[in-house]
């Protein structure tokens, strides 16, 4: 069993950018937390994830300082977290560069760290695949935008060669077999 941590940096990142892979997850029996670092967190889209939801600050800004750094760490370190997700470091908001910035620092122990892509992704280069085939119901639930989603999860299974898949670019992908 592994322990998920999935950050965002507001609401609809996750679940934009991993959620069919979190449910995979999920139904593999590994515990799966999603930090939302800033906005009023996306409480339904957890539950219905079966995720552990971990909130952030309220206010709209992210920034990748110690107070940050350390509240990112300590979510890690209490959740044990062996596999982490977070979005793409080359996108055009600022808060989610934070975020990744961030999150990268906290969790500079890690041996499989993950980037998604997200609506403001300008350039993502994916060579990890997660068929989310039998989970893409799940994430088509939760996004803001189903169509999309489904689009984008049949580009990625082109790529990866399966039907439907989410994409992910790593810092670190340790594969212990």
């Amino acid at each position: 069993m592994r322990s998920v941590l999935a950050v965002g940096a507001y609401p609809g990142d996750i679940e934009t950018g991993c959620a069919a892979t979190l449910a995979a997850h999920r139904a593999a029996g590994d515990s799966v937390t999603m930090l939302v670092l800033s906005g009023d967190p996306a409480e339904t889209s957890a539950r219905a994830l079966d995720c552990l939801l971990v909130a952030g600050k309220t206010d709209t800004e992210v920034r990748a300082d110690a107070v940050t750094i350390a509240a990112i760490e300590n979510v890690i370190t209490g959740v044990d977290a062996d596999v982490i997700y977070l979005p793409a470091p080359d996108d055009s908001s600022a808060e989610h560069r934070a975020a990744v910035a961030a999150t990268l620092s906290a969790a500079r122990h890690g041996s499989r760290v993950l980037h998604y892509p997200g609506p403001s992704t300008l350039r993502f280069e994916p060579s990890v695949f997660v068929d989310v085939t039998a989970y893409l119901d799940r994430k088509l639930a939760v996004v803001a935008d189903p169509e999309v989603a489904a689009a984008s999860a049949r580009h990625f299974g082109a790529l990866a060669r399966v039907r439907y898949a989410e994409a992910f670019a790593p810092t670190r992908f340790v594969w212990d077999l």
